[in-house]
């Protein structure tokens, strides 16, 4: 099945000669060294990186404020806005210190008070922070520098939670509801967000913050010193893929986060451009299906979808060719990483028998329930696994509604808990960053906390039990047992369905130098040659 099979004929016309040059191009760049134009894997329709779980807006976090601590190139936390912290012979008691020179982007200093409240609204809405605030006895500032965590019981990931986009904010914005969006946007981080100058739909727009004082480190993905080279970064929102290559072939744009696969081998061409894959960890594609109402309220419905259900086919019909730039088949964690297993797996393997699934749909009880699958129009790649699904689903006989949005659209919508009869929705395609689906911690769809979970809301005792079972493994052979039991019980509920992993390429002006290697943009230590 190739990507060429579901969408329109335009894709076609994208290895179409480049776009004539406009005024921003060339000469304008020249005049403008101290400016990155950049174009986002999509729309910054939803800012607050607590509400969402987008990775838009996971990105915009990034540029705009810090965390305790972050993951260098070997995923391990190191201290960002924290000297250090001092930990009890117990476990119990962690008290952390913040580093000389921190600053709010209004110049207010950064206060332990603000990382506390920041740290409590972040929780509310992570899996290791909900795990954090079960464990917790009390958290509370000292002093302006210090803070304390005091803890019923150990809790030796507390470094990696704060490490999984817990950004701190300003005491009086991070007491917002974690479930309302904030409305102002202030950071401590190396830009600062030029709010009156944000176009949804059209840019973001980011300058660099003179009062931020970098680790005197070299930068190591996400750790170590921030130094920022442009006065000023300005996202320019590009749905269409082929105009955004053709920006990039012409000079009006330094970087493309994410160009289409199709276009990789024009662009591998093109004079004065270069593609990379600085991903070493991929993302995880998946179909969300939401277990509220019917039809995927029905665990044998969703099994009988799974029986049939081909990795490869969703790989091939987005990467074409790319074949290296895709795996499967593949379970619930990212390959490569220690709690990866092929427990349940042999259900992915095998023929796909259409008319044997069709009698397994005929068994379960489907009765024609209409079935709302959202799809978002600026994200090429879950796109087409959308319409893939879809066309699984037709074959299958399921009574399917393909509904194309934005994705700023979508994530408004995933949101409602209502039937489709009132504005909800069935299943949505998605992916998730390998870190973040590599283990029970951080993994938010293996959640199966219902009502208080992820979009989709499976509810899963068993899974639930287990994952309290892994914070509690003595050593990583423990936790990896418990993972294989955690994937086996996913092959038989499916809260989720698991499509393969990924790798995303990313496109550049040459004279571009000194990008960091991560699997997200990274606006610090990138400079022009």
């Amino acid at each position: 099945m190739r990507r060429r099979s579901f969408l329109a004929a335009g894709a076609l016309g994208m290895a179409a000669p480049a776009l004539p040059v406009s005024p921003l191009s060339g000469p304008a760049l020249a005049q403008n060294a101290r400016v990155l134009r950049f174009v986002p894997e999509s729309n910054l329709a939803n800012a607050d990186p607590v509400w969402t779980t987008t990775t838009i807006a996971r990105n915009h976090g990034l540029m705009i404020w810090d965390m305790l601590y972050a993951r260098d190139a070997g995923f391990v936390p190191r201290p960002q806005m924290v000297a250090g912290h001092e930990l009890s012979g117990d476990h119990l008691t962690w008290r952390f210190t913040l580093r000389d020179g921190l600053l709010f982007h209004d110049g207010e200093p950064v206060r332990a008070v603000d990382c506390v409240t920041s740290i409590n609204r972040w929780a509310k809405r992570r899996p290791l922070g909900q795990k954090l605030l079960e464990l917790t006895e009390e958290m509370k500032a000292l002093d302006d520098r210090r803070f304390e965590i005091r803890l019923k019981h150990p809790f030796a990931l507390m470094t990696h939670a704060f490490a999984d986009s817990c950004f701190v904010m300003p005491e009086r914005i991070a007491r917002t509801d974690p479930f309302q969006q904030i409305t102002e946007y202030v950071g401590s981080g190396p830009y600062r967000f030029l709010r009156d100058e944000w176009v949804s739909g059209d840019r973001a727009v980011y300058a660099r913050f003179d009062r931020y004082q970098p680790r005197q480190e070299p930068p190591s993905y996400l750790a170590g010193g921030k130094v920022v080279h442009f006065d000023r970064v300005e996202w320019r929102v590009m749905p269409d893929s082929a105009t955004a290559s053709s920006a990039l072939q012409n000079g009006e744009v330094d970087w493309v986060q994410v160009p289409q696969f199709d276009l990789l081998p024009m662009l591998r061409g093109s004079r004065g451009v270069k593609v990379a894959v600085n991903d070493r960890v991929g993302v995880m594609g998946m179909l969300a299906l939401n277990h509220l109402h019917p039809p995927f309220d029905n665990p044998k419905l969703l099994r009988a979808i799974l029986s049939v259900l081909d990795q490869r086919d969703f790989m091939t019909a987005a990467l074409g060719e790319e074949k290296e730039l895709f795996q499967v088949p593949c379970g619930v964690f990212t390959p490569g990483l220690p709690m990866a297993n092929d427990a349940g797996m042999e259900v992915l393997a095998g023929p796909r028998d259409i008319e044997r699934g069709r009698k397994l749909v005929a068994e379960s009880g489907y009765k024609g329930e209409r079935i709302v699958l959202m799809s978002p129009s600026d994200y090429p790649t879950t796109q087409t696994f959308a319409q893939v699904a879809a066309d699984l689903f037709k074959r299958l006989g399921l009574n399917v509604e393909y509904t194309s949005m934005d994705w700023g659209t979508l994530v408004q919508r995933r949101t409602s808990k209502e039937p489709v009869e009132k504005g909800g929705w069935s299943a949505f395609a998605t992916t998730y960053e390998g870190l973040t689906v590599a283990d029970p911690a951080t993994h938010i769809p293996l959640r199966g906390n219902g009502a208080g979970g992820w979009f989709g809301w499976p509810t899963s005792p068993r899974l639930e039990a287990l994952r309290d079972r892994w914070f509690d493994a003595p050593d990583e052979t423990a936790q990896k047992r418990i993972a294989r039991e955690m994937q086996a019980i996913v092959f038989e509920e499916v809260p989720f369905l698991p499509l393969g992993q990924l790798f995303y390429p990313t496109a550049y002006r040459d004279t571009l130098q000194d990008i960091v290697p991560a699997n997200m943009p990274i606006f610090w230590n990138v400079r022009r040659a």
